[in-house]
């Protein structure tokens, strides 16, 4: 399925559209990454991710990971840019270590309460 033609696309924006090269820096823009090695309850993690979008996809710029779900012989891989997301089954664990990976880039992220809140939807 093509949604739009990007060259079409991107000469349209840049004819329209002036940028200065000097580099933006915002400070409330930041990246928090987590890592478990314990399992997260399926259930209870897809509903803090829909809640957390639903509060802050505003303000996500990407999110992305890889989960360890219990009784989920698969790792389970999300990734999400505001408000839309993606959540699938990926490949087996096999004799890797069933270690869960999370890393959100966004604005006004509060560290604490992400970690303290993530760790409630673990086994």
């Amino acid at each position: 399925m093509v949604l739009c033609d990007p060259d079409d696309q991107l000469v349209e924006w840049s004819n329209q559209h002036h940028y200065r090269s000097a580099h933006e820096h915002d400070d409330q823009v930041s990246s928090v990454a987590f890592e478990w090695d314990r399992a997260f309850h399926g259930e209870k993690l897809q509903r803090w991710l829909r809640y957390f979008l639903m509060l802050n996809g505003a303000h996500i710029f990407r999110m992305k990971g890889i989960v360890a779900v219990d009784g989920m012989d698969t790792r389970m891989v999300f990734q999400g840019v505001h408000k839309l997301f993606e959540a699938r089954s990926d490949q087996p664990w096999g004799d890797a270590p069933r270690r869960s990976q999370m890393v959100f880039i966004g604005r006004h992220l509060d560290e604490d309460v992400l970690v303290s809140s993530l760790e409630e939807c673990l086994i």
